[in-house]
């Protein structure tokens, strides 16, 4: 299966926002691309007030883009604000298109390098394995990376693949980190590891993480197959899951565990 990585940069203003996912859709499946994956924040960036921008899925910011990602046949996910019981937000991974309109609830909320995520997100608690055209995709969002269980518990639950969106904190060593996290995950759980940056936007907006780009694709072993730069761009992928296969008959980490 084709995947396009559409590493963006996200402003404040979801309706600018959306234009944008519109012409990066339309290109993606131009280039055959079933699978259409934005970063996380994609609906609203960083550094702002989240609240305001927060839509329930069956809002008019989610069901443009699943009318959008119908139009082109495809299965978009997008990284969005949700509202959340108790005042704050979630921090939700779109999925829709092709029968599918769902979310994933962020599980682990950036609450590290000084800044406070948890402050005004609430913190989702189930993994979410969705299916598109027979392959199985778990779903993480950026901090979630730092967490080889929650890849494990995806590949318990079916996931051959796994999509982290993400919207990197900049600093010292975080690129590095951000690299190294990726190609360790598909090693942790033998699955392809697809993840989808925002761009580097140039600017510091008050600390928030609003993205280094290098959005990586690795393979079950680890591999850099395909890896973009700091700028806005889109990475073509093909996902084989026969490899995956092969993986985990040499490299049986899953079965060998010793919980």
């Amino acid at each position: 299966m084709r995947v396009a990585l559409c590493q963006i940069t996200s402003s404040s203003d979801p309706a600018a926002n959306l234009d944008l996912l519109r012409s990066e859709t339309k290109r993606a499946a131009a280039g055959g691309a079933r699978l259409v994956v934005f970063p996380e924040a994609a609906m609203c960036r960083f550094g702002v007030p989240l609240g305001p921008v927060a839509e329930p899925l069956d809002g008019p910011w989610a069901s443009a883009v699943r009318d959008l990602a119908d139009e082109h046949g495809v299965v978009v996910v997008a990284g969005m604000f949700t509202p959340a019981p108790d005042g704050r937000v979630a921090n939700t991974l779109l999925v829709t298109g092709g029968g599918h309109h769902l979310g994933y609830d962020k599980i682990h909320l950036f609450d590290a390098f000084g800044f406070t995520e948890s402050r005004t997100v609430a913190p989702g608690s189930e993994p979410v394995v969705v299916e598109v055209d027979g392959v199985a995709f778990g779903l993480a969002t950026c901090y979630d990376v730092r967490f080889p269980e929650l890849f494990r518990a995806l590949a318990d639950r079916g996931a051959t693949a796994v999509l982290v969106c993400a919207s990197w904190g900049a600093g010292p060593g975080k690129r590095e980190q951000w690299e190294l996290l990726v190609r360790a995950r598909a090693l942790d759980c033998t699955s392809w590891v697809l993840a989808c940056g925002q761009a580097d936007p140039g600017v510091d907006h008050g600390g928030a993480p609003t993205g280094i780009g290098f959005s990586t694709v690795a393979s079950p072993l680890g591999k850099v197959v395909g890896r973009l730069a700091g700028e806005p761009g889109q990475l073509l992928a093909e996902v084989d899951t026969e490899s995956v296969t092969r993986t985990r008959e040499s490299l049986p980490v899953l079965v060998n565990r010793r919980l």
